[in-house]
């Protein structure tokens, strides 16, 4: 089986936002289950543990030495790799990164890794195997090289796409070809009447949910903006689509793929 938890939600500005006040934002400040922190997951089957992305800022609290067998990054931006220029420093058995070919990387990170051991850049629509999973790299559309990844696990696929603005006309066939049964998608913004430039807005993210039909896609990357839509309930989500939030939990094995409930839906 496997597990993936979203460890983070939001865009680069995370929720709440610096001296916003909107409904969004009011919300996290009084209510820390409403919080979004950078976007970033975790991908578990069995003992074996995958962070992708590396944006959290308490990496070196979060997870024990020797508890992540790797990290995958969809790309160099620094709310996908902040985490990493602490994490780097650390002692004891290195850390294998898997990530697009990006010579420039962020700041000086590939230049002085410490335990991270950069792998050779991974190649588009070239699985390799990590683990019990198998993942390929997919082709996404944004102001740096980035992937997004398809992973699989047995008869489970998982699809997981962030930081794009549509989606690459190879990618999106991969993707018909191969229906995952979640597809986590990034969609930051509103619906607006002109596409966005590096992101999806709620718009494009529904188109794209509609023509590969997973059996369920999850909104992640989202904006304060988009948030205090979703908190004023002004948007309608089809059913098989929900908006992410931090902790969220989704287990894929034989049988289903389904949302753990959280404690609070358990008391309630």
């Amino acid at each position: 089986m496997m597990k993936l938890t979203l460890l983070g939600t939001g865009d680069v500005r995370q929720v709440p936002v610096y001296g916003c006040n909107c409904a969004a934002c009011f919300r996290a400040r009084i209510d820390i289950s409403f919080v979004r922190k950078p976007c970033s997951a975790l991908l578990q089957v069995d003992d074996f543990a995958l962070l992708i992305d590396g944006g959290l800022t308490d990496l070196c609290h979060r997870f024990a030495p020797g508890e992540l067998d790797g990290i995958l990054l969809t790309h160099f931006h620094v709310d996908h790799v902040q985490g990493l220029f602490h994490l780097r420093w650390g002692m004891g058995a290195d850390i294998a990164v898997y990530g697009p070919d990006d010579q420039s990387g962020c700041a000086d990170l590939l230049k002085h890794p410490g335990i991270l051991a950069f792998q050779p850049p991974l190649a588009a629509f070239m699985p390799i195997e990590l683990g019990p999973v198998t993942v390929t790299p997919l082709p996404l559309q944004h102001s740096k090289p980035t992937f997004g990844y398809f992973i699989q696990h047995g008869e489970r696929r998982l699809a997981y796409l962030t930081d794009t603005v549509g989606l690459p006309a190879q990618t999106e066939a991969f993707l018909l070809e191969n229906t995952p049964d979640l597809m986590v998608l990034d969609c930051s913004h509103p619906p607006a009447e002109t596409p966005p430039r590096n992101h999806n807005d709620l718009n494009m993210a529904l188109a794209i949910h509609e023509r590969i039909a997973p059996q369920h896609t999850v909104l992640t990357h989202i904006s304060h903006q988009l948030d205090a839509m979703f908190a004023e309930e002004v948007l309608v989500l089809p059913q098989t689509v929900c908006s992410a939030e931090d902790g969220m939990e989704w287990l894929l094995d034989n049988s289903a793929v389904r949302r753990k409930p959280r404690l609070g839906d358990l008391i309630g």
